[in-house]
């Protein structure tokens, strides 16, 4: 079962860092998605498994956000033009969403290592 306080923890350690790594070049965004990771699988515990899929979803919930918000903007938008539109922009917001939460899940990559380190070492 998803512990949802670790990943909603996980993903805001991950952006407080993000926004640090931004002002200080050493660390880098790669530090905070290893550190997000570690934080969301280590809260999480339950070993490597769930330390990976807590560190995956810390590390992928900002673009899973944005690519549903943008995928509903498009289907309404295409509410807008009218029926043909509404289809149109129906399913490319469908898409839009499939291949944000894709694109999502592969980049979360290093925060599911680092939550599979941080679920191994909770127990």
């Amino acid at each position: 079962m998803t512990d949802w306080t670790a990943v909603l923890v996980g993903f805001l350690v991950m952006t407080v860092a993000s926004v640090v790594g931004l002002a200080a070049p050493v660390l880098g965004q790669l530090t905070a998605g290893l550190l997000g990771g570690f934080v969301a699988g280590y809260m999480a515990g339950g070993g490597l498994g769930s330390g990976a899929w807590h560190g995956t979803l810390a590390g992928s919930l900002g673009a899973i956000i944005v690519g549903v918000v943008l995928g509903l903007a498009v289907g309404i938008g295409g509410l807008a033009i009218g029926p043909a539109g509404a289809l149109v922009g129906g399913v490319t917001g469908v898409a839009i969403v499939v291949v944000a939460v894709v694109v999502a899940f592969v980049m979360a990559i290093e925060s599911a290592i680092a939550g599979a380190v941080g679920g191994a070492i909770a127990g």
